[in-house]
């Protein structure tokens, strides 16, 4: 197969991840916020939106890869071999404990229901009462009924395993796409030789491998912003459908904001970049035409985004609106910038930077990665308690430092140490790397303005790693805290370490051929091996399986005319919804007194009168067989051993902890 055939062949696979995605989110989410997210009409109009966005998309896909076979055939490869070995290793987070197990309900009861809110069922009860609670951690109560947590994109394509019937094979699957999408970018940009080692170094970073196994929504995030960049990039560099491209690219980054509200940041810089190819377009520039419709396309994008989470996800804006207002602020600022110097570009243009511009830019690079490199030695991030989560968290994390052997420090937040993290993960080789290539790359764009396709991915990559890095607001035990490095900092690092190796490569051509083959071997070495080496302790240790048949026999043991009243906090906290949403049974937990960690035995018996007289069967469920013998025989419904992550805070992960959870039941 000739390296034409095979490059176009190529452009269009690893872009197809991303207009797949879109296309099956724009159909969706209308039918979601119509009560009618159904298999038959979401399937026949999400799979001809994919169908369609991946014709435009690809039509005429870009040639200038020059990929071969054998470079196609291993970025496949190691796709493949990511997806199978996710699915077979893959996590089945059930009971809701932290944020998968929500978006696993989110998914189950949109496939299942095909339609938000979630009713609380309070007439099976007897009608609302103050000492129930339909809602627990991961949802929100909205006038009497039940809304989860997050927003709607992920569980949307979640929805398509459950509807499968293979709801922990989705996440496998998208993984092995999210390879295709960042080997994709770095064949166009690095070259197609690189794409093989991108996808390697990628596939076999632990954080990548933590949530291609389990339901997250970092990956199909990762998804829409790389195959977006990529479209970018083919709009820039391709002589036909340039407009189509950039209104797609448009899209899917814009698209990022349905799946995580973080998007937001990630796609300010394409923002920017758009009213600079527009500047462009009043000087006849042949990418300016790519402006307009990229800006089109990112404020559709956005805009549907925004849209999902104003109708489907409103309390979690109002819970993060600490946040998310000064970012819809920046967002508009940046925007009317933007316009401004769009109107103002003939002017801009005869600014000439200065001399020692370029090299200050590079060197601006290695100093502010320094700076986040020493962080640890001169800040410690602390955050003081002041609200119910706030105390939550910090009690959290002194659990944890009690586990670890660290001193009891609840305020403490560990975001200091963000850039260590990375080198876990990624290897300080490939840090390195990538570090060298971005200075290189901003003395370039900053000297001459080339290469010119690497500007956007550079300012998108750049910001979202400051951004993240600087303040990664997650609770900082590992493997969870790796979550924030996947959509943005790793598949970046990971870019830029392979332009890094393609620079060293120039650097080597003039050398002796031994010295230059053994020189880059050991290079891709020093890329390839530290990831594995840290991975390896977790990579063949899958958590928390056996959730899901534990639940089905729970599920299975209770009446099917129960009104399900869980009586203990952990107990309510884990399977509410579970309960709810995969048993089909009415659930609600009976409040609690403060300090105490079962409801008072008089409200419990007081609220099964009241079932009994709505016609239904009063069962309560708890951890442990003394809280529900009082009600009546004590029946255990679930006695599940299997694994968890583990929670470091100074190191990287090698190993998972015990996890047993039970489950009693008594019929009153």
């Amino acid at each position: 197969m000739d390296v034409d055939r095979c490059g176009r062949e190529f452009a269009a696979i690893t872009v197809l991840p991303a207009l797949a995605v879109a296309g099956w989110l724009t159909a969706g989410l209308p039918l979601l916020m119509l009560g009618r997210f159904e298999p038959v009409p979401v399937a026949l109009l999400g799979v001809a939106a994919a169908v369609v966005l991946g014709a435009l998309g690809t039509r005429g896909a870009a040639t200038a890869l020059r990929a071969t076979f054998r470079q196609v055939a291993g970025v496949v490869a190691v796709a493949v071999a990511s997806g199978v070995f996710n699915a077979v290793m893959h996590s089945e987070q059930v009971a809701v404990r932290r944020d998968p197990a929500t978006y696993a309900q989110y998914a189950a009861w949109i496939a299942g229901h095909g339609s938000l809110p979630i009713p609380a069922q309070a007439e099976a009860f007897g009608g609302p009462d103050p000492w129930l609670n339909f809602v627990t951690i991961g949802f929100y109560d909205v006038h009497g009924s039940v809304l989860p947590q997050f927003m709607p994109g992920a569980p949307m394509l979640y929805a398509i395993g459950d509807w499968l019937g293979a709801p922990f094979v989705a996440p496998a699957v998208l993984g092995a796409l999210a390879v295709l999408s960042v080997a994709g970018l770095a064949a166009r940009l690095a070259g197609p030789r690189w794409a093989a080692v991108a996808a390697a170094a990628f596939a076999v970073c632990q954080p990548v491998l933590y949530t291609s196994r389990t339901t997250f929504s970092e990956i199909p995030s990762l998804i829409l912003l790389f195959g977006g960049l990529s479209l970018a990039h083919d709009a820039l560099t391709g002589t036909s459908g340039r407009r189509w491209r950039g209104l797609l690219a448009g899209l899917a980054l814009g698209l990022s904001v349905l799946v995580r509200i973080d998007g937001l940041r990630d796609v300010l810089p394409a923002l920017a970049f758009a009213g600079v190819l527009i500047a462009m377009r009043r000087f006849s520039r042949p990418e300016g035409e790519v402006g307009p419709p990229l800006l089109a396309g990112l404020l559709a994008g956005a805009g549907l985004g925004l849209l999902g989470a104003y109708e489907l996800a409103r309390p979690y804006l109002t819970y993060l609106s600490g946040s998310v207002r000064p970012l819809l602020a920046i967002c508009a600022a940046v925007l009317v910038l933007t316009l401004a110097g769009t109107l103002a570009a003939p002017a801009l243009a005869r600014v000439r930077l200065p001399r020692w511009a370029p090299a200050a830019g590079a060197g601006l690079v290695v100093a502010l990665m320094a700076a986040l490199y020493a962080r640890p030695w001169f800040q410690t991030v602390t955050r003081v308690a002041a609200n119910a989560d706030d105390r939550r968290t910090a009690e959290m994390i002194r659990q944890i430092q009690r586990a670890n052997g660290l001193p009891l420090d609840g305020d403490r937040l560990y975001f200091e140490q963000s850039l260590h993290w990375v080198v876990w993960y990624v290897g300080l080789p490939a840090v390195v790397l990538a570090t060298a290539a971005a200075a290189v790359l901003v003395r370039r764009l900053l000297r001459d303005g080339t290469p010119f396709t690497w500007l956007l991915p550079l300012a998108v990559v750049g910001w979202s790693t400051v951004t993240t890095l600087l303040r990664p607001e997650i609770t900082p035990d590992h493997p969870w805290a790796a979550r924030r490095l996947v959509p943005v900092v790793i598949p970046g690092m990971v870019l830029l370490a392979v332009q890094g190796l393609a620079i060293l490569r120039d650097l080597l051509r003039r050398r002796d051929p031994r010295v230059r083959t053994w020189g880059m071997a050991a290079a891709v070495l020093l890329v390839l091996v530290p990831p594995v080496v840290t991975s390896i302790g977790t990579a063949f240790t899958p958590v928390e399986q056996g959730e899901a048949a534990a639940v089905r026999g729970m599920c299975d043991r209770l009446p099917p005319d129960a009104s399900v009243l869980i009586v203990e906090r952990v107990t309510a906290d884990r399977f509410t919804q579970v309960v709810r949403g995969m048993c089909g049974r009415p659930t609600a937990q009976v409040k609690h007194e403060d300090g105490a960690d079962t409801a008072p035995e008089a409200e419990v018996r007081r609220l099964a009168e009241r079932v009994r007289a709505a016609g239904r069967v009063p069962v309560v469920l708890a951890a442990e067989e003394g809280q529900v013998a009082p009600y009546g025989p004590a029946t255990q419904v679930m006695a599940l051993v299997t694994r968890q992550d583990e929670r470091s805070l100074l190191e990287a992960p090698d190993g998972t902890w015990s996890l047993r959870m039970n489950v009693w039941m008594a019929a009153l």
